[in-house]
């Protein structure tokens, strides 16, 4: 499902990211920070029903919300989780090591606390699993976030790199984001 701008125009298109990313049938996919759940809805659809899709999120409504969609779209495939992913263990349903991919979309700009967030991933992320990292591009301001809340491309690169992972490459998300992809070590 695209994220349509107010005037229609295709922003950020989950679907074509999870597929960069190799994401198929039968994964394990955890979006911290889930939102909306453009992400999950997408995962949902690609891991199939062979496949589980973790929606993240410290905010409840958000979570409702998934859930409604889920429902809507027929996709029994999606397992909510309330958290704050800047606590260590704090998505607790969700067990160490079990996850085949992680999506990080837009978390990045909207958190200090990049260490815990990352600590967090490690813990449920499978070694050699994927981790996605989609957030906002520096000096385009017509969307979302301040600049100064905005985190660079070599900004993501460090602090994943500080935490373990290794850059696979980076990916097109779109005219407003930048798409990255680490493995776990």
């Amino acid at each position: 499902m695209p994220v349509a701008t107010t005037s229609g125009s295709t922003f950020l298109h989950p679907e074509n990211i999870l597929a960069k990313a190799g994401l198929v049938a039968g994964k394990t996919v955890a979006d911290l920070g889930c939102g909306g759940g453009y992400f999950v809805l997408a995962a949902a659809r690609i891991v199939g029903d062979q496949g589980l899709v973790y929606g993240v999120d410290i905010l409840k409504d958000a979570l409702s919300s998934v859930e409604s969609k889920a429902m809507t779209f027929g996709l029994s495939n999606i397992k909510t989780v309330w958290s704050n992913v800047e606590i260590f263990g704090g998505a607790r349903d969700i067990k160490d090591n079990s996850v085949d991919y992680v999506v990080l979309a837009q978390l990045l700009s909207q958190s200090k606390n990049h260490k815990a967030i990352f600590k967090e991933v490690l813990r449920i992320l499978k070694t050699g699993g994927t981790l996605i990292v989609v957030d906002w591009h520096k000096n385009n301001l017509k969307l979302g976030p301040t600049n100064e809340e905005r985190i660079t491309v070599e900004q993501a690169q460090a602090i994943a790199v500080a935490n373990n992972f290794i850059l696979k490459r980076e990916i097109e998300a779109g005219p407003y984001h930048y798409g990255l992809l680490f493995e776990k070590k």
